[in-house]
């Protein structure tokens, strides 16, 4: 039984969720210690946006209150929750990591904010990113630089900066992020957090991003089952969002575990370079699954070598909006991002639309590989080294480049590319002491079968680093 203050602050969803339905603790007592622990946390961490402390003790008084009248209680009721500043929170801005962004508060809460806030889950504010989401690492011209809750001054990761950080560091059990090319999956894989990216769709993402289809949203967390359980409430259609698919999911992870899958493992994708302790991490986990009863094949896609230059294309394709209107805009923003978006100043519609064709040869063939392959998943590494220096696009012993820190992160994207559902889950920690991730991925529409395996592997498993 949960009865300290700290456990509180560090107990799972699911724990903290079944301890308010039961009245052994109460969401006053639940809110109080993670804002606690927030405070003794944050200050080296900088992972929020905007902290909503006096929300969330007035959201955590009206919880408490409806459970002592009886009410019908939602899933989350009483867990508190945060919410990545790419999402609208009712009366707080969304500034999206950048200088340039409008200050002025959200009058309504994005559809997900929304079915969390009817669950009864806590918001405690908005947690930092990247400037407009464009890096994965965890520095931003708005808020800072936000640190990795393993080793200070190494970066958490992007663009769900501040979720992961918070979430590695045992700061409350639920944190939504958003990912176009593994800003779920990255940061927690730097964190030591699960980040579960479900099939395109699956979660609705509103305003819809005009960026080629990459964008998705969901959970950082610190197991499997409370992934799950976050997913099972912010899934599902929504009129705002064309694009959304109509099923919902059980707030619980299948039962069966990984026995009889059979499991592809690729060290490289056929081209990605990975640092060799990392490498041997991932290498040594993946024959867990061979002890959990799976077969594991180790595998070269055909499809990974095409992968880098589309992306790259696509990507920078998509961050040509964020262009600076002049030289004044331009210092107010990441450098990094300004020189991604020169490099694509003048990618054309003809290019822009080229690339689209070749992203959709390449979501069927990674898509179709599954099943003229006849494997169930995929696992990889979920990036290709440990934390690094803040401040670089690259880790020092990387050769250097002004924007494209995609040559380490090799793994995410082709899942944004395909649509296809991935998980990132902590496998490992190097000598210097930092989380290595590794990544299961499967094809189209199989989330629930991403969610069982990456279950069984972690088998309820809690981490965070302090």
């Amino acid at each position: 039984m949960v009865t300290v203050t700290t456990d509180l602050a560090t107990a799972s969803a699911v724990t903290l969720a079944a301890m308010v339905r039961d009245k052994s603790v109460s969401p006053v007592e639940v809110t109080a210690a993670v804002l606690a622990r927030i405070a003794t946390q944050n200050p080296t961490l900088n992972a929020f946006a905007a902290l909503d402390e006096e929300g969330a003790r007035s959201a955590a008084q009206a919880a408490e209150a409806a459970v002592m009248r009886g009410d019908t209680l939602g899933l989350l009721h009483g867990v508190p929750v945060t919410i990545k500043d790419v999402q609208a929170v009712r009366g707080l801005p969304t500034r999206r990591g950048s200088r340039l962004s409008d200050p002025t508060p959200a009058t309504a809460d994005a559809p997900l904010v929304a079915r969390l806030r009817e669950a009864g889950a806590i918001i405690l504010g908005k947690t930092t990113s990247t400037e407009q989401g464009w890096t994965a690492v965890s520095d931003s011209p708005l808020t800072g630089t936000t640190h990795n809750p393993w080793k200070h001054g190494r970066t958490a990761g992007g663009s769900s900066s501040g979720a992961a950080a918070l979430c590695g560091a045992g700061c409350g059990p639920l944190h939504i992020g958003t990912d176009g090319a593994g800003s779920i999956r990255l940061p927690a894989h730097f964190c030591g957090a699960v980040g579960f990216k479900a099939t395109y769709g699956r979660v609705p993402y509103v305003p819809v991003p005009n960026n080629g289809a990459l964008s998705h949203a969901g959970p950082i967390t610190r197991s499997v089952a409370d992934a799950a359980l976050m997913f099972s409430v912010i899934a599902g259609p929504h009129p705002l969002d064309h694009t959304t698919l109509p099923d919902r999911f059980p707030a619980e992870v299948e039962p069966d575990g990984a026995q009889g899958l059979r499991i592809a493992y690729s060290a490289d994708l056929g081209h990605a370079k990975v640092d060799p302790e990392v490498a041997a991490i991932v290498a040594a986990a993946v024959r867990r699954f061979e002890a959990l009863g799976a077969t594991v094949e180790a595998v070269t896609p055909p499809w990974g070598p095409t992968g880098p230059e589309l992306e790259r294309d696509l990507w920078g394709a998509a961050m040509r909006p964020f262009l600076a209107a002049d030289a004044a805009a331009a210092a107010q923003m990441d450098p990094g991002l300004v020189a991604c978006t020169e490099a694509y100043r003048d990618y054309g519609f003809m290019a822009g639309h080229a690339a689209q064709t070749r992203r959709f040869a390449y979501a069927a063939a990674v898509n179709a590989w599954f099943g003229e392959a006849g494997f169930d998943l995929l696992v990889t590494p979920a990036a290709s080294v440990a934390a690094f220096e803040v401040g670089r696009q690259r880790p020092a012993h990387w050769d250097q480049h002004a924007w494209d820190w995609l040559v380490w992160a090799e793994f995410s994207y082709p899942f944004n590319l395909s649509h296809g559902p991935a998980i990132s889950l902590p496998c490992g920690v190097t000598e210097e002491g930092l989380p290595v991730g590794l990544q299961i991925a499967g094809p189209r529409l199989a989330d629930a079968l991403v969610l069982r395996a990456a279950g069984a592997f972690l088998d309820g498993a809690v981490a965070h680093a302090g």
